[in-house]
């Protein structure tokens, strides 16, 4: 009898090539090991109220609210909707600009009568389509002049429609017939049972040299995210429903996810940063006393909802590393009712070290307002190190750069220093963690350091893992960059 014998043959794992990209710690894609670090997600600083929905043509119903930097300005488009009247009645879609993000105006635009008059800041007032109109900037470099903006808005009834617009403010149709319809989505997905009630966005993604849409359907009475893929804005392909994955790669528990607000992040637009909105339906927490007190609608208090945190890299898979909230409800009551706490779609850039996300809060409300919240940049969440520290090992990568730059924070005890080894895992004269200068302080955007210096140029094209050793500090991101300071 012959005994068999197991033979392990070692695969060398391809590198990843990150080149000049900025990575951010919001995920385990850099990872391969970590030993007393951890990813840790961050809670947004409470800055108050960004925006009030208090002229006639707004109310308690405003939602959905789109941001985004144009130029020389920030814009806001929301949807007006004073009354609860049924999805596609009574609704306008609004628009508002700031130059700091922090402090928003009206534009007296005169394009669209209510009530009589055009003194309002109302770009479109179309059944159906201003329910959950979402516009974006095109970064698409082909695009013409006149489509320079363009937006998605429908309901079921009338199927996701594409508009165009020069200026941001004069919109027409790009065509009449819907691009996207709920037959197009349910030959693709099984079991669709309803589509597009939610806001329905779409970008050119610079990544994926496509447009891409992220749209709301319902299976399973759960409500889903879908994806489709277009070069034109016009033809949509690729159907995909969206699944939701964790750091081993198996399946999360679904949750309702009402808006997917997934947008490319400004600083690492090949990583997609989604805050959606999590709808907890019959999880009450008001009662009916309660909610009349506050003027509440009383259709509205049943149910209650959060600001969550995923991100993709394109495909059919979000990451859900952090399962819990991004931003909880608020202190009091007026926070926990129906579809409040609904985010933005956008994340901005409101100061030289911060970033802002915005949300839909106190709806069904008279108070109702868009409330913002501010990180630090690339702050979303970090590789963290506790007091006793640890290190992590990234998997083998590729770059193309000249210095190595951290955004990082640490304690005045705490520090961190980086070993850039070998792809066997064998430092790298030069490079060794007994030659590195320990980073300390808080910096956005700093070069790494060795006893020789901090040009990394020798090694670009090579592939290399880096040992990140860690006390009592942060690293949010890391990026190779040239000597010129990076963006």
């Amino acid at each position: 009898m012959t005994s068999a014998v197991s033979i392990h043959i070692a695969v060398a794992e391809s590198p990843i090539p990150i080149d000049d990209r900025r990575e951010l710690f919001v995920d385990h894609y850099l990872i391969d090991s970590l030993a007393g670090l951890r990813l840790q997600m961050h809670t947004p600083r409470d800055e108050g109220i960004a925006f009030r929905f208090d002229k006639p043509w707004e109310g308690a119903f405003c939602g959905y609210c789109t941001v985004f930097h144009d130029v020389d300005r920030l814009r806001l488009y929301y949807r007006g909707k004073p009354t609860a009247a049924k999805d596609g009645s009574d609704e306008v879609t609004c628009v508002a600009e700031s130059t700091d993000g922090l402090n928003w105006t009206r534009p007296n635009l005169g394009l669209v009568e209510y009530q009589g008059s055009i003194d309002n800041n109302i770009v479109l007032s179309q059944p159906q389509l201003s329910h959950n109109f979402a516009p974006m900037l095109d970064g698409n470099p082909s695009a013409p002049q006149h489509q320079r903006y363009k937006a998605l808005g429908g309901t079921q009834l009338s199927g996701l429609v594409a508009f165009v617009s020069a200026d941001g403010l004069k919109w027409s149709k790009l065509r009449d017939a819907p691009v996207l319809t709920k037959d197009q989505v349910a030959s693709q997905i099984d079991g669709v049972q309803w589509v597009f009630d939610s806001q329905n966005l779409a970008f050119w993604s610079i990544h994926e040299k496509k447009y891409v849409a992220y749209f709301r359907v319902v299976r399973d009475k759960i409500r889903r995210i879908a994806r489709a893929e277009s070069h034109d804005f016009t033809t949509w392909s690729n159907i995909q429903l969206m699944e939701y994955r964790s750091r081993d790669l198996t399946e999360v528990p679904l949750e309702q996810l009402y808006t997917n607000q997934t947008t490319p992040y400004f600083r690492a637009p090949h990583l997609y940063i989604s805050t959606a909105a999590r709808f907890m339906p019959k999880r009450s927490v008001l009662t009916k006393e309660e909610a009349t007190i506050l003027g509440v609608n009383l259709s509205y208090f049943l149910d209650t909802s959060d600001a969550i945190f995923q991100t993709t890299r394109g495909g059919s898979v979000y990451d859900r590393t952090f399962m819990g909230a991004l931003i909880r409800p608020g202190i009091g009551a007026r926070n926990w009712v129906s579809r409040t706490n609904y985010p933005a779609c956008g994340v901005m850039q409101t100061g030289p070290a911060e970033l802002s996300v915005y949300l839909n809060q106190d709806y069904a409300q008279p108070t109702a307002h868009l409330h913002r919240y501010s990180l630090r940049l690339d702050g979303f969440a970090s590789l963290h190190a506790d007091y006793p520290g640890g290190e992590m090992l990234t998997k083998p990568i590729t770059f193309r750069g000249d210095r190595l730059k951290m955004n990082y924070s640490t304690s005045a005890a705490g520090g961190i220093r980086i070993e850039i080894q070998d792809e066997m895992g064998k430092p790298i004269p030069g490079y060794a963690l007994d030659e590195a200068v320990e980073m300390i302080g808080n910096e956005i955007d700093r070069a790494v350091r060795w006893k020789a210096g901090d040009d990394v140029s020798s090694l670009i094209d090579r592939t290399v893992r880096l040992r990140i050793v860690m006390t009592d500090a942060d690293l949010f991101s890391l990026q190779f960059s040239p000597k010129v300071a990076s963006r």
